[in-house]
Formats: C-alpha cells, structure tokens, sequence
C-alpha cells in the first residue's frame, strides 16, 4: 500500500506543477503555448494519475477509488 501512496503523490505533484506551469503561462498570456501544453503534456500528466486510481462502482452502485 505504501508503494502506491507514493505513487499517488508522485503523481499528484507532477500534475500540480503542470498546473501551476499553464498558470503561469496563462498570466504572461501565451495562449497558444497553454492549449499546446494542455492538450499534450498536461492531458499525459493526468492521464498517469488516473492510470493509478482505479474507480468502479461498489456494491451500493456508489464509485469508489481502488487502489
């Protein structure tokens, strides 16, 4: 379970720095350069994340992350 809290964390402050990166280039107004980012480098940093959390619904038909 450890590993994959780290994981989890890993994962969560790359996507975090992705986020504060569009931030930034969204305030120096580089447009182009934040959908460019968004639609690539930001979507793969996401995706990694979701590739860790598995979600499916529990007996009640709520959803619930499985680790």
């Amino acid at each position: 379970m450890a590993r994959y809290k780290k994981q989890i964390n890993i994962a969560m402050e790359r996507l975090d720095q992705g986020l504060a990166r569009v931030h930034s280039m969204v305030k120096r107004g580089k447009n182009a350069d934040v959908i460019h980012f968004m639609e690539n480098d930001l979507k793969e940093l996401y995706e990694e994340l979701q590739n860790i959390i598995n979600v499916e619904p529990d007996n009640d038909g709520s959803k619930i992350g499985h680790l």
